[in-house]
């Protein structure tokens, strides 16, 4: 192979301007034991905790290329789980921001995440139709339930059964149980999509929500066995009651689910997302419109109170006879829904909400965040036990991102400053440290350009009007009504001394930079201000405009799809560059003036020469319409960028791509490279800067190609795992390039492990037959690499190394008689004690996949029987350690109790609650003596 030739890789080198995306929830996070201040919300690929008091990030975790999609806090407030757009689901350690699990198991986005009240379990919802249940602590996964016809919308733990409730488009909320993998009911009293589903009150109430403008609230209730010794009739009588009659339900099953009423939403449009607090007192939904409704389920004492109430107004309005009073009375006194629930005022939102969570105060506040499709995240607080309490706003997270896609972005000279504009302001960055420096409020930005000296910045508007911005006082200077259509495009002359703009109104205009006394200023100081000099009239549109870096030509890129050239001095028309079928969208020119790179809608990126007008190469460059091309300075290396959101550099000599940088979650619309060609910046439709950087690392085009294509068939390898005839193996983990390396890493072992054995078996012959003692063989590289002597041992912590939720695909992987092989080791490593689970978990999936071929091999019976009188010793040996080490510590809490006194544990809790209950009774009888003696 010849020498090829070598680039330097760009890299990554961090996202800004965004605050949260709009396809992830926002969450409530407990860091440093403080709860409802930090709120974790997605950001594209990356996690960015806010400090909602101090109004900045405490904290960010980074993720790698796919997008977030969904979050959820664990309930000890130590770990988060995250959800992707690849299928896949991460939990982090939020102290210290590492992910400690990696499920893989969806084929498309991850819709909803939910824990279990211990946190031992995690559910994830999708796009494909399947809720997947994972052990975050074996970190493996249990079960996947399949049955829902539309994607996943949201799941839901039941505390007190193991049950999962899950709601889907399909307009069914299915009920399983985990202990069989069975769905027992299915509620389809839903004529549109279930978009939100919420339990309330220890898992009394089941909230959900629809296309419709009503919250359906059903009664979740313990069947009685004793009414199945009444008579018939009351038999019937409490079934009807029970089961809803349009339900698939199991009557057989403890738990029952019937509808009681509904609650009225104010709001226009579907649910768009419904969450509950922790404690299942408050539910909090949002539609279309830009309000939030909040829903308070009193407590039983709080309902009587309502109750009471309730009665008492009626009796007064009621003005009929005693025996109607009685009948009226005793028919209302049982609690209703307007008893039980109370509506608190709705929160007026300045923007369309996307998402919200809630955190319920021991004081009876109310916090909540909400994460708003303007990019911006909102803390609001609202007090439930007072009556008609306003919502306040405490937090807006407003300063740090445009409210809008971002449309144009520029470097500065000094490569140190990056400015953007977007459809409501322009903003100023900070490079090294990416922060916001200057925000100035204007109309819709279409171009951008720092002016030399890097003091001021020209910006075109949608409606022809260029802006002078003066950067240091963040102010407009001047508005300057350029043209009077959209203005294209912005470029500084060669001699730095003015600039050339391009606009909608079929002409190109040239000005002069000159200084002007501010008429306004007591100083007198002179400003910037720009003088037309020149206009250059066209046929068609101007959509793009660029001057040779030599200043002897203008090219202009017109509507009609083609581009002219002309010179500057005379404006004699000079080139015609005609091949695009739609129009060029953004041009540059190559920093010796020889090479002119185009880019269309028509996906295409054509190379031409400035000599005459020849076409050297025309590139199919992206999947959608090219929207950004820029060289880089003192090279014929240029970037593109276009409305697939992917990034691209490519060769302009040798015509190859060299690489694909990570882009954008929809349209990237810009980009700017820096003058010293170390930076380049992008921005898209998904409000990211996206910075990335020259690194020292060399690139090689076929290896690149290489990962690319792997990545490709990662895509294409990701399928579930279906084994016909054994429904039971319907695994909720998929395979991955990681299990399929898993697996051979085990057939690798294996082979390792069998020519050493030859070789020690040679030895041992070879010794017999010696009367000298002959030096053992080395171990295989391999296995001195991990530190390992022995076959068994090497084969062991190769497995070890597998990812626990890789290790079922990578044996699934195995061919029989390696299968057999492995299940011939394991009688030794189990009799060993080392990773008694592991190596148990590992026979019982081998026994259950390769029954019938195992048990018919003879040669194998003895292995089984040995394996399974070793497993059940070793197996009861841990019950007898857990079940010591339980009444160990039992027999340590009553010691430690009877010495110090101190009620541990649950008990304190339970005495503290009792405690607190007592007191609000004193408070309440306090309060009603006052109101007498007043």
């Amino acid at each position: 192979m010849g020498l090829t030739k070598q680039y330097l890789r760009y890299v990554p080198a961090g996202n800004f301007n965004i605050i949260a995306s709009q396809n992830c929830n926002v969450e409530f996070v407990t860091l440093e034991g403080q709860e409802g201040r930090f709120v974790a919300v997605g950001a594209c690929e990356h996690i960015i905790i806010w400090d909602l008091r101090l109004g900045e990030k405490a904290q960010v975790l980074p993720g790698e290329k796919a997008i977030i999609t969904a979050i959820c806090a664990s309930p000890n407030k130590r770990h988060l789980a995250v959800g992707y757009d690849d299928g896949n689901v991460q939990v982090y350690d939020l102290k210290s921001a590492e992910v400690i699990s990696i499920f893989s198991g969806h084929r498309s986005e991850v819709t909803t995440l939910a824990f279990d009240s211990f946190g031992h379990k995690l559910a994830s919802g999708s796009k494909d139709t399947d809720v997947i249940v994972w052990d975050t602590v074996a970190e493996t996964g249990l079960c996947r339930l399949s049955g829902h016809k539309g994607p996943i919308t949201q799941i839901s733990f039941m505390s007190q059964y193991p049950i999962l409730i899950s709601g889907s488009k399909d307009s069914f909320v299915k009920f399983w149980d985990l202990d069989t993998h069975h769905c027992f009911k299915t509620l389809v009293g839903h004529r549109t999509e279930v978009w939100g589903l919420s339990l309330i009150k220890d898992d009394q109430y089941l909230v959900t929500g629809c296309g419709d403008a009503e919250l359906r609230v059903w009664k979740l209730s313990q069947k009685d066995h004793d009414s199945e010794n009444k008579n018939l009739v009351d038999h019937l009588t409490t079934t009807l009651e029970l089961v809803d009659l349009h339900d698939s339900d199991d009557p057989n099953h403890p738990l029952q689910c019937h509808k009681i009423g509904s609650l009225l939403r104010a709001g226009k449009g579907r649910v768009v997302s419904m969450f509950s607090d922790a404690s299942g007192q408050v539910i909090g939904c949002h539609g279309t419109d830009m309000q939030l409704e909040v829903f308070y389920f009193c407590t039983d004492d709080e309902a009587q109170v309502r109750l009471k109430k309730r009665l008492k107004k009626e009796r007064k309005k009621n003005k009929a006879s005693s025996d109607e009073n009685e009948e009226l009375e005793n028919n209302d006194l049982q609690l209703t829904l307007r008893d039980e629930v109370k509506r608190l005022v709705p929160i007026k939102l300045s923007n369309k909400p996307k998402s919200l969570d809630l955190v319920l105060g021991n004081g009876g506040e109310l916090r909540v965040a909400v994460n708003l499709s303007n990019n911006t995240v909102e803390l609001y607080t609202i007090q439930t036990n007072v009556k008609n309490s306003e919502a306040t706003c405490l937090r807006s997270i407003i300063h740090q991102g445009h409210h809008s896609e971002v449309r144009a972005v520029s470097f500065s000279n000094d490569n140190l400053a990056i400015v953007s504009g977007s459809a409501e302001a322009i903003k100023m960055w900070n490079r090294p440290s990416q922060a916001c420096l200057r925000t100035v409020s204007t109309g819709y930005i279409l171009s951008t350009i720092f002016v030399p000296g890097d003091r001021h910045v020209l910006a075109g508007l949608k409606d022809g009007t260029l802006l002078i911005i003066d950067i240091a006082a963040g102010d407009i200077l001047e508005e300057i009504p350029a043209h009077s259509a959209e203005l294209w495009s912005i470029c500084l002359l060669p001699d730095q001394r003015g600039c050339v703009t391009g606009g909608g109104d079929k002409t190109v205009k040239f000005w002069q930079f000159e200084l002007v006394v501010d008429e306004k200023s007591e100083s007198k100081a002179k400003v910037l201000s720009l003088l037309h000099t020149r206009t250059l009239k066209l046929e068609d549109t101007v959509l793009c405009v660029k001057i040779s870096p030599n200043g002897k030509f203008i090219a202009v890129g017109l509507l009609d799809s083609t581009v002219k050239i002309f010179f500057v001095d005379t404006f004699k028309f000079y080139l015609s560059l005609y091949g695009h079928k739609l129009p060029v969208l953004c041009m540059d020119i190559s920093s010796d003036s020889t090479l002119i790179a185009t880019g269309s809608a028509d996906r295409n990126v054509k190379i031409w020469g400035m000599d005459f007008g020849d076409c050297h190469r025309s590139l199919f460059a992206h999947d959608d319409s090219v929207t950004g091309l820029q060289f880089v300075p003192r090279t014929h290396y240029f970037f593109t960028c276009g409305k697939d959101g992917k990034v691209k550099q490519w060769d302009g000599d040798t015509y190859d791509k060299i690489i694909t940088l990570q882009g954008h979650a929809g349209e990237a619309w810009s980009l700017s490279v820096s003058p010293s060609g170390q930076f380049v910046v992008s921005c898209g439709a998904d409000r990211v800067l996206r910075l990335y950087e020259k690194s020292e690392q060399p690139l090689v085009l076929q290896d690149e190609q290489e990962e690319e294509r792997e990545q490709q068939e990662t895509l294409a390898t990701g399928e579930q795992t279906v084994i016909p005839g054994q429904t039971s193996l319907n695994l909720p983990s998929k395979k991955t390039v990681g299990s399929e390396k898993a697996a051979e890493s085990i057939l690798e072992s294996l082979e390792i492990c069998e020519k050493y054995k030859e070789q020690l078996a040679e030895h041992e012959a070879l010794q017999a037959a010696s009367t000298q003692t002959l030096p053992l063989p080395q171990p295989p590289l391999l296995m001195q690499a991990l530190n390992v002597s022995t076959p068994d041992d090497f084969l062991l912590e190769t497995i070890r190394r597998i990812r626990p939720s890789d290790l079922e695909e990578a044996l699934l992987l195995l061919p029989l008689n390696s299968v057999c092989e492995v299940l011939q080791i394991l009688p030794a490593l189990i009799a060993r004690g080392d990773q008694i689970e592991l190596m148990c978990k590992i026979c019982v999936f081998l026994l259950k996949l390769h029954h019938a071929p195992v048990v018919a091999n003879h040669t194998l019976l003895v292995t089984l029987q040995q394996l399974q009188k070793l497993a059940f010793s070793k197996v009861q040996e841990l019950r007898d350690m857990v079940g010591y080490n339980l009444y160990g510590m039992q027999f340590m809490q009553r010691e430690i109790e009877a010495a110090e006194g101190v009620q541990m544990f649950r008990d304190a809790t339970v005495e503290k609650k009792k405690g607190d209950k007592k007191r609000k009774q004193r408070e309440k009888l306090k309060r009603s003596m006052i109101v007498l003696n007043s």
